[in-house]
């Protein structure tokens, strides 16, 4: 099969030009021509199709066996899409997650090998589990910034505000608010990271509790980041992103936290 490509700058196009083989991986050329090429892969699919980069989520509520069989359809015409496109889907890599109390558990195949079943998987560096219990990913995600926050201390000699800070919002804090709004905890064990570590750090503020350190720093407490998010996430969800807050959002002043895990 044989891509052609060519390249526009403002005005300016260059000549089509066949491309035989693979780009790089992370290149804005792959990433073009990944999503033209699976552009029509959810055509006739019942279920609901997520596509992100080179990860296909198929999901559905099976509450009878023609559920079960819708499911099954779909992924008998992925399978034909890839031998179609002279693709083929990783299926060492492919898992069902049952999730719900009463669950059947019925078996898939994909093309002519039954897919695995399994308890928790990995969706884009979040922990999902059968039973949907966060506490396993408030526990991966405390643990890395943990270790960040370890590495910061032992790497770093100044305690001055003006690098602490930048470092804990560019390395620590991203690994807490990463998808907070889906596993944010629940639970007072779930909260592994406490913003006390980071702001004892600083130099000058070591005399002072947690809620002076916030005021001479000028940052919120981790009930009002909390809330905050949660107002930007609702707001969002029913009228879309004006452009003040997709701006926000962009320059990460608009990152949206829950619970004991987004620290500020």
């Amino acid at each position: 099969m044989v891509t052609l490509v060519r390249t526009a700058v403002n005005s300016l196009k260059s000549k089509w030009r066949p491309v035989m083989s693979g780009v790089p991986q992370g290149s804005v050329l792959g990433l073009a021509l990944y999503k033209f090429f699976v552009s029509d892969m959810d055509s006739g699919i019942e279920s609901t199709l997520s596509k992100l980069a080179d990860n296909i989520k198929l999901c559905s509520v099976v509450n009878m066996l023609e559920g079960k069989d819708a499911i099954q359809r779909d992924l008998d015409r992925l399978e034909r899409w890839a031998h179609a496109n002279f693709m083929k889907f990783s299926k060492a890599k492919c898992k069902v997650l049952h999730v719900g109390w009463g669950n059947p558990k019925h078996n898939y195949r994909l093309g002519g090998e039954w897919i695995e079943s399994s308890p928790e998987e990995k969706d884009l560096g979040m922990l999902v589990d059968k039973k949907l219990n966060m506490s396993r990913q408030c526990a991966l995600a405390a643990q890395k910034a943990n270790c960040v926050l370890g590495y910061i201390k032992r790497s770093v000699t100044s305690r001055s505000k003006e690098v602490i800070l930048p470092f804990y919002s560019a390395l620590v804090r991203l690994h807490l608010e990463y998808c907070v709004q889906l596993w944010g905890p629940q639970y007072k064990k779930d909260i592994g990271v406490s913003p006390e570590e980071a702001m004892k750090m600083i130099r000058g503020l070591e005399h002072l509790c947690y809620e002076d350190r916030l005021r001479e720093l000028g940052l919120f407490s981790l009930e009002k980041r909390g809330l905050r998010g949660d107002l930007i996430a609702a707001f969002q969800s029913l009228k879309g992103p004006p452009r003040k807050l997709e701006k926000d959002c962009l320059q990460g002043h608009g990152v949206i936290g829950q619970g004991g895990m987004a620290l500020s």
